[in-house]
């Protein structure tokens, strides 16, 4: 009769330093000058059991710059697993083994300590170091990573095509749409590699665009270069599916008169109770206004964001006016 192959394994864990080893890597991924503060062995002896266990498939390894960082590999059969379940069971109930268990503790509150070491040093200096690493569009890649692959975005009022460009790997289809036709050109050649985003030449306040034919709408700064505002966001009610979302980001009130002189801006900002007067007429649910923190490296007025939701039915719940009591975020919902 001939043995299981993972008998084969029994030599290397009847050695009590692999099977430590093994019983740590189970439960962290651990380098090797790590593994010997946790074992207490020299670094020459810890290499050469992980060489075995390697070689046989009990660990596998990772590099991540100068370091190699060891973790314990997949189980190829129920004989092996049930192998070092025994193993385990016998090892881990040892003082060796929870002696590990503590210094490994040690080790972890050690990598802690360097990155709380790191960022006590950099202080203020953080946030410049991570535009200098990451730029300053990563927070607004990850916001773009929560969306559904599955929808169809309208970029109202999109430009050059900027942010359609970055909305259009992330959801299946982008409809984008804008007055000028001087715009819509410098989008069509930023944009020529995007094969789901349609370009489409159009007032906001009548848009090219069937009915319910959206999932999620954007009017990023454009609403203050409209003639009539409360118009466009009911066009973008019209072509939003039933449980649809518009959301708004544009300039609070200011008495900036250049902007209008210079970039021909119609609208002096716009004010919480405004937004969501139209909002609410226009019939969106859950209807909200919010300033955003002021950016201290921009020269314009503080922004806000603000938004509501197409009902899912044609008859959404009733719920009364909501006003917070500093004044900073207004939420309604209209009465059926």
């Amino acid at each position: 009769m001939t043995l299981p192959a993972s008998l084969a394994h029994l030599s290397t864990l009847a050695d009590s330093t692999r099977s430590r080893l093994l019983l740590v890597l189970e439960r962290q991924e651990l380098t090797v000058g790590e593994l010997c503060a946790i074992v207490q062995l020299p670094q020459s002896s810890v290499s050469r059991h992980l060489k075995v266990l390697g070689d046989e498939g009990w660990v596998i390894s990772r590099a991540d710059g100068t370091s190699r960082y060891y973790r314990v590999g997949e189980m190829p059969d129920e004989w092996t697993r049930r192998l070092w379940c025994v193993v385990r069971d016998s090892v881990s109930s040892s003082a060796a083994a929870e002696q590990d268990r503590q210094r490994e503790v040690s080790v972890l509150a050690g990598r802690r300590a360097r990155s709380r070491e790191f960022f006590a040093a950099v202080g203020q200096e953080w946030l410049s170091l991570r535009v200098e690493l990451f730029g300053t569009g990563v927070d607004l890649s990850l916001a773009f990573a929560l969306l559904d692959r599955d929808a169809v975005v309208g970029d109202l009022g999109c430009g050059t095509g900027h942010f359609s460009a970055r909305l259009a790997p992330h959801v299946r289809r982008v409809v984008a749409v804008d007055a000028s036709a001087e715009m819509l050109h410098a989008a069509r050649e930023r944009l020529a590699h995007h094969t789901n985003v349609e370009l489409h030449l159009g007032e906001l306040e009548q848009l090219p665009i069937p009915d319910a034919s959206l999932d999620l709408a954007t009017l990023s700064l454009v609403l203050h270069y409209v003639a009539t505002p409360a118009r466009a966001i009911a066009e973008a009610y019209r072509v939003l599916r039933p449980g649809g979302r518009l959301v708004i980001m544009d300039m609070m009130p200011h008495e900036r008169d250049d902007l209008q002189q210079r970039m021909g801006h119609l609208w002096r900002g716009f004010a919480a109770d405004d937004v969501v007067g139209w909002l609410v007429q226009a019939g969106f649910t859950d209807a909200r206004y919010a300033p955003l923190a002021a950016d201290e490296t921009a020269r314009g007025p503080v922004l806000f964001t603000a938004g509501g939701r197409r009902p899912a039915s044609a008859f959404p719940i009733a719920r009364s006016p909501h006003v917070t009591q500093n004044g900073t975020l207004i939420s309604r919902t209209p009465r059926s």
